[in-house]
């Protein structure tokens, strides 16, 4: 992983997103600027973050996303663990040989499809990435939607979490011919068939007792399999979730 290079424009991007001016300080800022020494990950795993705390913190990390996507940068699917954004270390111009030639990137129960296949991958995996921190904080209790039953390291690890991408979010679809060879359209074409009927688990049908429809339609928009169907972070910013109670 590109782990050393440094963000010629990183300097763009506020010291503390979290704390920048929006109004006058509101207690739902200070509760989460309580956490800005921990990461959100043990914050969320503590006290499960109400409505409000999860659209605060959202937007801060769109707002950051926006601004390194509109400059031509990638966060490399890091794990948003903060706040303020962790792994920031880890970003790359969208047009370096790291996005080009497809390498390893992130920590794999938040890393995109594409970027679990070796595929090419630039700002949509990020949203990806932003869209699996907002399922783990909605949840929260240590909560990870596509965490493997088997340990990191063992054989089957990654090709589980591509087999849940497929369990709560469809099929992968057709226009992947158009992103991967066919030795990978065969892996996905394997793990598709050894998922039976009956385990898969769409995410659309996920009833209210589990998540508002109102948060539910907000993250089915983002977690497309597809790279090129999901929305850029300016768009989520202006998406009516954030003004729904």
């Amino acid at each position: 992983m590109p782990g050393s290079l440094t963000v010629p424009k990183l300097n763009t991007i506020p010291a503390s997103l979290a704390r920048r001016d929006h109004g006058a300080t509101s207690p739902t800022r200070n509760r989460i600027e309580e956490h800005l020494e921990d990461d959100l990950q043990t914050a969320s795993a503590t006290r499960k973050l109400n409505g409000r705390e999860i659209k605060y913190v959202s937007k801060m990390v769109l707002e950051a996303l926006k601004v390194l996507h509109e400059d031509g940068y990638s966060g490399n699917g890091q794990r948003f663990t903060d706040v303020q954004l962790a792994d920031l270390e880890s970003t790359v111009h969208i047009t370096s040989r790291f996005c080009e030639d497809r390498d390893e990137i992130g920590t794999p129960i938040w890393r995109s499809p594409e970027a679990q296949l070796g595929l090419k991958w630039g700002p949509a995996t990020d949203i990806w990435s932003f869209g699996t921190m907002v399922i783990s904080m909605i949840w929260g209790d240590n909560f990870f939607i596509f965490k493997p039953k088997v340990p990191r390291g063992h054989d089957e690890y990654e090709l589980e979490i591509l087999a849940k991408h497929h369990i709560y979010f469809e099929p992968f679809p057709l226009s992947y011919a158009d992103l991967a060879d066919q030795e990978t359209l065969g892996v996905l074409s394997l793990i598709m068939n050894d998922v039976p009927p009956e385990k898969l688990k769409p995410f659309s049908l996920a009833s209210q007792r589990e998540i508002s429809k109102q948060d539910k339609d907000f993250l089915l928009k983002i977690m497309k399999l597809d790279p090129r169907d999901r929305p850029t972070a300016k768009e989520l910013l202006e998406d009516e979730w954030f003004n729904q109670g």
